[in-house]
Order: structure tokens, then C-alpha cells, then sequence
């Protein structure tokens, strides 16, 4: 009898054990899992990783699978995967307007919406949005890249000539470039002053000249006195050789950076952004004293151009609270405030921007471009989440460079660029 007990023991224990295998077995199968496409510039995938691996930890019901694809190859590859019926849940991207129908409103999702409206600009928001009466709220950008200048510090030192916004707070273009020409003078650089070739780069310095570019009903008008003033300034720079013409005159009809100039000390003000940071510090190591500098000012003030990336949901997921969950996180002010420090990025978030980060190195010029995002002009923003933004981009640099080169006057310029967008529209 004690045996046949003992044997019905064992056999009642084994079936809770096996009971509780096959239920905890099926509490993992149950885990939602969750596909993010990502690009990587750095380490920033690295990053993710380290806080999703956090949220798990909190969430276990939920997994998240970072599926990192080419930067070059993100529109078409998310293309392919949303015809063919295998989308991620969530992507992150720049091309804002090509996808807006596939977005995923996460308002009924979202545990306090007046956070995100609060700390995410309206331009960016918007920009997600199918149209004028959508309220939803889609994604948020993972981080800002904002246009702005750099100068060589030690060639000014070298000349002796009194660095501009150690003066005032305000400096005009014209005030910087007469300070950057009296240093490569002083000091043999060969260059005074030199700008991307990038329609994106043009904008900034055109707006705070007045140029005006966007219509109420969304069109585009290019001829303006500021876009032809700030055109006119770029085409003296060569005319009397105070920039390096091969990066307008001699880049094909690719965008084309003046980096290596500054890098090889050649350079006295470079007008370019902020992405270029981490290669300055690592490249340009103490050659010399390089720093970030505000925006110069124009009769209509001073604004650089936003860029950077969005990390948006898409409403093909079978998981939208999920979703929403995961995306509530990683825009939570403390996560976007860590994220933003250890990448080195700059936040597309109010609250961080006002109060600042806690980068770990290059903490100065970060600040100052970190410090450009209040001043960024409206239209600033309706230019670069315009869904026809490249279009005018690459028509601006392409047709200024044939007039630099003698190609085209300006006023045909001029009438390339409205042409182009025009055409581009209508299609």
C-alpha cells in the first residue's frame, strides 16, 4: 500500500511538473515580439539595445528584435517588406513623407499625450500627419542634427584678430566673414570661408536674409531678394577664391562637404552642422582649437535647419498597445535624455533641449548647436518636412553650381529650381 502511494506521489508531482513546464513554456510563447527597423550612423544601435534590454526586463511579455539594415537601402527595403506583407512593427526614418500612410496613430494607446505634445515640436508632429485635420500622434525623432558653423580658434589667435561672439552675442554675416578674410590673410590659410554643397545647407543662411520659400497651399516659390542675396554671396566666395571651388565646381552632381578643408587646418569658418562633431574631435584631435559657433545673423535673424531622424509605429503591427508601450519609453525624458548623451546626439525634445544634456565628451559644441533649436526659424522646419524638401535640395545645389561655373546666370537658375520643384509637384 506505502508503494502504491509513493507511485501515485511521484506520478501527481511529475504531471504538476510537466503542467507547469508546458504553462510557463507557453507564457514565453505568448511574449509579443516586436521587429524595429534601424539604420545605424555610430553605436547608437548599440545603445537601443542596452535601454530595450532594460524595458524588457520590466516587461517580459514583450521582446523587441532590432532588425539594422543600410542607411542607403532603408526606403527601398521597407518598401519591399510593406508589399510584401512583412513589415516591422516599428522603423526608424528620414524620408517622413514617402510612407505616411502606413503610420500608426498611438494616441488611444498612449498613457499622457499632452507629454508628447508638449515636448516634441509641432513641425515634426505635423509632418507625420496625412493632413491639415489630423491630430494623431505617430512617432518622435530620435534626434536633431542642426546646420550651424565652426571656426579654427588658433587661426584666429594667430592673426591676432578678435574672435566675433566673444564680442557680441549677435554676429552678422558680414561681420564674420570680414573677421574669417582678415585671418587667412594674416596667416596664409588658404580659405576664408567655405559651405556644403547642399541645398540644406543654402536654406539657413537664405532664411535669416528673408528668403521666403513655402506657400499656404503648400507650393514652392524659390525667387525671393534673400534667396538671390545669399546666392550672390556664395557666387563672390569664388569669384575672388575665399572658398575651395572644387566643392561646388568640382563634386559632379553629388553633395559634396568641405570637412577635409577644416580638418587639414585650411579653413578659417566652415558653414556646415552638427553631424560633423565626432569626426572633428577624433580627426582633428589638438592640431589645433576648433569650436561650434552660433548661427550669423541676417536682417530676418538667425536660424540653422533642422535634420536628423523619426522613429515612427507602423499600422501594420498586430500589436499596437505594445507598440505604443515601447515607443512611450524610448521618448520618455529620461531614456531620450540618456540616449541622447551617449550618442552624442542632438534631442528633438523641448524639455531636454531647454534643460540640457549630460554628453560625455564634446559637451561645448553640442551645447551651442543644442542652443540653436529655439531659435529655429517656422519655415525652417516646413522646409525640411516638406514632402517635397529633396526635390528643392538637390535642384538648389545642382543649378547654383552650373551658375558658379558660368553655365547659367542666376536669374536662369532662378528659373531651373521653380521649374524643377514645379515639375516634381504636378507628377
Amino acid at each position: 500500500m506505502q508503494k502504491h502511494r509513493l507511485f501515485a506521489l511521484v506520478v501527481v508531482l511529475a504531471l504538476v511538473i510537466s503542467a507547469f513546464g508546458t504553462l510557463h513554456v507557453k507564457a514565453q510563447d505568448e511574449a509579443v515580439e516586436l521587429h524595429i527597423m534601424w539604420y545605424n550612423d555610430g553605436t547608437e544601435g548599440d545603445v537601443l539595445r542596452d535601454l530595450l534590454d532594460r524595458f524588457e526586463a520590466e516587461n517580459p511579455n514583450i521582446k523587441t528584435v532590432i532588425d539594422v539594415v543600410a542607411y542607403k537601402d532603408l526606403d527601398t527595403v521597407l518598401q519591399a517588406q510593406l508589399e510584401g506583407g512583412t513589415p516591422p512593427d516599428m522603423v526608424r526614418l528620414t524620408n517622413v513623407g514617402r510612407f505616411k500612410d502606413y503610420y500608426l496613430d498611438m494616441t488611444p494607446n498612449l498613457p499622457d499625450v499632452d507629454y508628447w505634445l508638449e515636448n516634441f515640436p509641432e513641425p515634426v508632429l505635423n509632418s507625420l500627419r496625412k493632413d491639415a485635420d489630423d491630430t494623431g500622434i505617430y512617432g518622435y525623432p530620435t534626434q536633431f542634427t542642426i546646420t550651424g558653423p565652426f571656426i579654427n580658434r588658433s587661426l584666429f589667435e594667430e592673426a591676432g584678430v578678435a574672435v566675433p561672439i566673444d564680442e557680441k552675442e549677435d554676429v552678422s554675416w558680414e561681420e564674420w566673414l570680414a573677421a574669417a578674410e582678415e585671418v587667412a590673410q594674416k596667416t596664409g590659410t588658404p580659405y576664408a570661408v567655405a559651405i556644403d554643397r547642399s541645398g540644406h545647407r543654402f536654406w539657413g543662411p537664405s532664411l535669416s536674409m528673408c528668403a521666403t520659400y513655402v506657400n499656404e497651399d503648400g507650393t514652392f516659390t524659390v525667387d525671393s531678394q534673400g534667396f538671390r542675396d545669399t546666392a550672390n554671396m556664395i557666387l563672390d566666395w569664388h569669384t575672388r577664391e575665399i572658398t575651395p571651388v572644387a566643392v561646388w565646381a568640382g563634386s559632379g552632381d553629388t553633395y559634396a562637404a568641405a570637412n577635409e578643408y577644416f580638418i587639414n587646418g585650411e579653413l578659417v569658418f566652415y558653414m556646415s552642422g552638427s553631424w560633423q562633431i565626432g569626426g572633428f574631435a577624433e580627426k582633428i584631435g589638438d592640431s589645433f582649437k576648433w569650436e561650434a559657433v552660433p548661427n550669423p545673423s541676417g536682417p530676418c535673424g538667425s536660424t540653422g535647419i533642422p535634420g536628423g531622424a523619426v522613429m515612427v509605429a507602423l499600422n501594420t503591427t498586430q500589436h499596437p498597445a505594445e507598440v505604443a508601450m515601447v515607443m512611450d519609453y524610448l521618448a520618455s525624458y529620461d531614456v531620450l535624455g540618456e540616449f541622447s548623451a551617449r550618442t552624442l546626439f542632438i534631442p528633438g525634445h523641448t524639455g531636454l533641449a531647454a534643460d540640457g544634456v549630460a554628453y560625455e565628451q564634446n559637451k561645448e559644441a553640442l551645447d551651442v548647436f543644442l542652443a540653436e533649436i529655439p531659435k529655429l526659424m517656422p519655415e525652417a522646419y516646413a522646409l525640411q518636412y516638406h514632402p517635397y524638401t529633396f526635390v528643392l535640395n538637390t535642384s538648389i545645389r545642382d543649378r547654383l553650381t552650373q551658375a558658379i561655373v558660368g553655365e547659367l546666370t542666376l536669374d536662369e537658375a532662378i528659373l531651373k529650381i521653380q521649374e524643377d520643384v514645379d515639375a516634381a509637384m504636378a507628377e
